[in-house]
């Protein structure tokens, strides 16, 4: 059984007394791929928040590889956890190397200079992640799918054992939204890193996931495999709406077709 790299439990999270998590309770084993669906306002992104310590004033415990989260010094923490948002600003006035290089920063002292070694950990990141292409460009010259990639680029950069993803495919094409839940697949398949993302594609989670949990109005309604939440009672109660399913014509996985609109 592989080893426990989160432990949630009885995590709880309200703003101006309105409760966005509530007794919040699973595990994350290291190398798995869990995915964390909802609707909208149902918490997933504020859970994230949590973990990755952008927000601190919440109640319950978070233990990350056996540790309190809020003792860890951050360099350290740094080390094991890295957070990729939605999308990165526009006017970063970094070029792309520039960027991923900075990610580097938990494996610096305050008075060390890049080394061969950093340079080549930045170098090989970008080519797994196909941004060495445009390593000279600014950053605010890139699509949102680049910079997108150039954010996952950095967190490879990092090291981090776990990645933490907000909608890393929102707002992209089907290409770049393929590209990108590929270059997942390959980041965990390839050094064994914890993915735990934050989606509303269901069809993606499920092919892509070993396990899923959704959230609605701040509550966990469901754990399981990527096959027991493809079900009709299942996903009415997470949706309050009824779907429509195919199989997938290579997989054979259940997934939803849209809605026909009259």
């Amino acid at each position: 059984m592989n080893q426990t790299v989160i432990e949630i439990e009885d995590l709880s999270f309200s703003i101006s007394g309105k409760r966005i998590l509530e007794q919040i309770r699973f595990c994350v084993s290291a190398g798995e791929r869990l995915f964390v669906v909802g609707p909208n306002g149902a918490g997933k992104t504020t859970l994230l928040r949590c973990l990755s310590r952008i927000i601190t004033d919440w109640h319950g415990s978070i233990s990350v590889k056996g540790k309190d989260l809020k003792i860890y010094p951050q360099k350290k923490l740094a080390k094991i956890l890295t957070y990729v948002p939605q999308v990165l600003p526009a006017d970063i006035p970094f070029t792309v190397y520039q960027f991923v290089l900075m990610a580097r920063y938990p494996h610096l002292s305050p008075f060390s200079v890049i080394s061969p070694q950093d340079e080549k950990v930045v170098s090989d990141a970008m080519e797994m992640t196909q941004t060495a292409c445009f390593a000279e460009r600014v950053m605010a010259t890139l699509s949102g799918g680049e910079r997108q990639q150039v954010s996952i680029a950095a967190a490879v950069a990092q090291q981090a054992e776990i990645f933490l993803l907000d909608e890393p495919a929102t707002y992209l094409d089907y290409k770049h939204q393929r590209d990108i839940h590929s270059l997942l697949a390959k980041i965990n398949k390839t050094f064994g890193t914890t993915i735990v993302c934050v989606t509303h594609d269901l069809n993606s989670a499920v092919l892509s996931a070993d396990r899923i949990i959704a959230l609605k109005e701040g509550k966990i309604v469901f754990e399981g495999s990527p096959e027991e939440i493809m079900n009709e009672k299942t996903l009415e109660q997470i949706y309050s709406k009824k779907f429509d399913f195919a199989q997938h014509p290579v997989t054979g996985q259940k997934i939803i077709v849209p809605d026909v609109i009259e």
